[in-house]
């Protein structure tokens, strides 16, 4: 037999995992990657939901309102979808671009930390150059010796 302790501890654990849920989102909003683009119904579900608003201004039910866009939906043809597969095809591609731009700009601010990270001082110098430095030889003493 479970006890209410048991009951309760297994209720707080839900309510931690949508908190943390929550967190996530929020940081992923706040570094300022793009959202991702709606489907072509949403599109459509965006316009509709004005149109239902407007003839059933009393309702305030988001089931209703889904529930008589979903069947509207299933109802249309493909040429009455086009033109928000169209829409939704442009956001899709000005999603991918500025995905694009996003993660240009976050691995060369990756590089920059790990250079920094890794350098300190922030040397004009590469690596390789740092490495022969530490070796005690010079170029010009390598080039004698082959001589």
């Amino acid at each position: 037999m479970k006890s209410k302790v048991d009951v309760s501890k297994k209720g707080e654990g839900r309510l931690k995992a949508a908190g943390g849920a929550a967190k996530r989102k929020k940081a992923a909003a706040a570094s300022g990657k793009p959202k991702r683009p709606p489907s072509a119904f949403f599109v459509f579900m965006s316009e509709f939901r004005q149109e239902y608003q407007a003839q059933n201004p009393n309702n305030k039910s988001v089931a209703n309102v889904s529930k008589a866009a979903g069947e509207k939906w299933r109802s249309m043809s493909e040429e009455e979808k086009a033109p928000y597969v169209d829409t939704a095809g442009q956001k899709k591609q000005d999603y991918e671009k500025s995905k694009a731009n996003f993660d240009k700009k976050e691995t060369t601010s990756s590089k920059k930390a790990k250079t920094q990270e890794d350098g300190g001082e922030g040397s004009d110098k590469s690596k390789s150059e740092v490495d022969d430095e530490h070796d005690g030889s010079s170029d010009e003493e390598n080039d004698e010796d082959e001589e």
